[in-house]
């Protein structure tokens, strides 16, 4: 744990009691904070109040007094499409308003860091898909090269919950907009944009909103460098505005999958299946990532590449990130072999909960048994219309399964209604080359509390069905 510094014998306010408000009470506490504490949900209340926070109703003014500060968990609305009341409340009473992400800033630092020979570092990785593969791929390939390291913010633990920086420990973060958006401080040592696609747009009025909390990891952060997708025109201008030196490229390293950059300053880009690092317009690295079967398609070509500019930057060698990527075993429910038989594919994709996340992998492999559905998102799959020619057939569950039946359209499919039918059907159905492709292009609410129990779900079926 990190105990928060700034507030000791201060009352702050805690707004959400999921994992990161549990989180930040402790820490909190531990820095000598009084946290009161909050919650829309009354089990979650209770549970919290079990563990020993004070609880206040802080939608009542009167609750307010001596509260200095209010930090507010990811999932809460503190903007659009309208601010939380009691963020409101907050505003209006003087109060300070922050996240779990500012306070990790503010606190990470011990006074033991002036000794330090080799400094603690920071990453922090944001981007609209691939976050938590790029994460989970760079702390894989430090820890494999003998690097302390640990990993959090919206994978694994929460960042309140990391322990305090180690000499020459590097902590990996991955950071949705929703965290960069409201953190009021920002510090990351390297920062990684990796792509931009519409998401989360009625919590930031729009792409403009969206893209600008993203930036802010930047901006405010002032990284010693930044590893910026360019294949959309936000990562571009991303990377010329933070780009000094036009010959070196500093302190930007450009990646791409869909260009080669070969010109001026230092870049990684894939093609073909190979990673190629450039420098000052001369080749200087390449891997061969056709064979590693846990980074399949272009979506991972570009996680890897942002991995290994990180890790470029932190000094490793090449031939060392290849050896540790290739025992790389893969994020749970993105794009995970749960098993084969007679020549067929069985893929957990449960984590692509809208339709970009599923374009992904349904680019990944030729001929796809598609189980797609759930709680459909704004758009549906209409914009996967192109990939249709993959699918060899779509096995349609949940509340969306008559909307994408109607999108399909001359496609193969048939609604199943449920994981379980739908698994049977494909496997059944199933030839040599295929890939039975669990890719939602939904949120699993409707029939599963989180894509992690549907990608459990899907997984115990396989193994069940493949004796396994």
């Amino acid at each position: 744990m990190i105990p928060v510094r700034g507030y000791a014998n201060r009352r702050v306010a805690v707004l959400g009691l999921g994992r990161s408000g549990l989180a930040t009470a402790r820490a909190l506490s531990a820095g000598g904070a009084l946290p009161v504490c909050w919650d829309d949900s009354e089990d979650r209340r209770e549970a919290a109040a079990a563990q020993g926070c004070m609880i206040a109703d802080l939608t009542r003014p009167r609750e307010w007094e001596g509260i200095d500060a209010l930090i507010v968990s990811p999932g809460i609305p503190h903007l659009y499409p309208a601010p939380h009341p009691v963020v409101a409340l907050a505003q209006a009473q003087g109060a300070v308003v922050d996240n779990d992400v500012g306070l990790f800033f503010r606190s990470f630092a011990s006074q033991d860091w002036a000794n330090f020979d080799v400094p603690a570092r920071v990453v922090c990785i944001t981007g609209s898909n691939g976050k938590s593969t790029t994460t989970a791929l760079l702390h894989h390939i430090l820890r494999e090269c003998g690097l302390p390291t640990q990993m959090g913010g919206n994978i694994g633990r929460g960042v309140l919950d990391l322990d305090p920086g180690q000499e020459g420990e590097v902590t990996v973060l991955e950071l949705s907009s929703y965290q960069t958006e409201l953190a009021r401080a920002l510090a990351p040592d390297i920062a990684v944009f990796l792509n931009l696609s519409p998401d989360h747009l009625d919590r930031h009025g729009g792409m403009g909103g969206y893209f600008a909390a993203k930036r802010r990891l930047f901006a405010e952060g002032g990284p010693e460098r930044a590893v910026i997708g360019v294949d959309e025109p936000e990562g571009r201008f991303l990377a010329a505005q933070f780009r000094e030196e036009a010959d070196t490229g500093e302190p930007v390293i450009r990646i791409s999958v869909k260009e080669k950059l070969d010109k001026q300053g230092w870049s990684v880009f894939a093609r073909k299946g190979f990673l190629a690092e450039w420098r000052k317009g001369r080749q200087v690295a390449s891997i061969d990532l056709r064979g590693m079967a846990t980074l399949p398609g272009a979506h991972n070509h570009q996680n890897a590449c942002a991995a290994y500019a990180v890790c470029r930057s932190l000094g490793l060698a090449p031939a060392r990130i290849e050896a540790a990527m290739r025992s790389y075993p893969g994020l749970a429910h993105r794009c995970k072999l749960v098993g084969e038989r007679g020549g067929v594919r069985f893929v957990n994709d449960s984590k692509a909960t809208n339709a970009d996340a599923a374009e992904k992998a349904l680019l990944a492999f030729e001929r796809v048994r598609w189980i797609a559905g759930g709680k459909p998102k704004e758009g549906g799959i209409a914009p996967l219309a192109p990939l249709f020619g993959r699918v060899a057939k779509a096995y349609l569950i949940g509340e969306a399964a008559e909307q994408f039946a109607a999108t399909l359209g001359e496609t193969p499919h048939e609604v199943s209604g449920t994981l379980e039918v739908a698994l049977k059907a494909a496997a059944a159905e199933a030839e040599p080359g295929d890939v039975v492709l669990l890719s939602p292009a939904c949120a699993s609410f409707d029939q599963f509390a989180s894509f992690e129990a549907r990608g459990d779900a899907f997984e115990a079926a396989v193994r069940s069905l493949l004796g396994i």
